[in-house]
């Protein structure tokens, strides 16, 4: 990917709802640029970084050497493998570490994202006090520079009335 050309940063996780890579990728596609599919393991902490956004980093437990942890979860990558190859859209994995807002904000900063893309929360059961506290969405919101798109994915699909 070349650093001049603009790109897109996808917040993803292990169960999370389709809907988000869905937008992300659809939004690449029509802004013809890659799409950065980036997932912070909260267990890590980042102790390097690299021009490419990749960081090298360590567990937060030190009694707990988690060797998974340093390499792109397979099952995920697997998934989104499926998911945007079929699309024909440019995209790449890549694994941070901590925070998901701190971590995605860094590296949308070294790879001059234009945007970032989330999901919404899909907590239905706590106050909204707890879920703003934790949503990254907002975090990113409040800290970030370049825009932030929040896909909602606690509601059904366009055209699909809930049953």
């Amino acid at each position: 990917m070349d650093r001049n050309q603009p790109l897109l940063l996808v917040a993803v996780y292990p169960g999370q709802p389709p809907a988000v890579v869905a937008e992300a990728a659809r939004l690449a596609a029509s802004m013809s640029c890659p799409l950065v599919c980036a997932y912070a393991n909260p267990a890590r902490y980042p102790v390097s970084e690299s021009i490419d956004g990749s960081v090298k980093s360590a567990p937060l437990d030190p009694d707990f050497m988690d060797d998974d942890g340093e390499t792109f979860p397979v099952q995920l990558a697997t998934r989104l493998g499926r998911q945007l190859d079929p699309g024909h859209v440019q995209w790449r994995p890549l694994l941070l570490a901590g925070d998901a807002a701190a971590a995605l904000a860094r590296c949308a900063e070294i790879l001059h994202a234009s945007m970032i893309v989330v999901g919404t929360s899909t907590d239905h059961h706590s106050p909204l006090h707890k879920i703003l506290s934790r949503s990254v969405a907002v975090k990113l919101g409040r800290a970030q520079r370049c825009p932030v798109l929040v896909v909602p994915v606690h509601h059904a699909p366009l055209g699909q009335a809930e049953q």
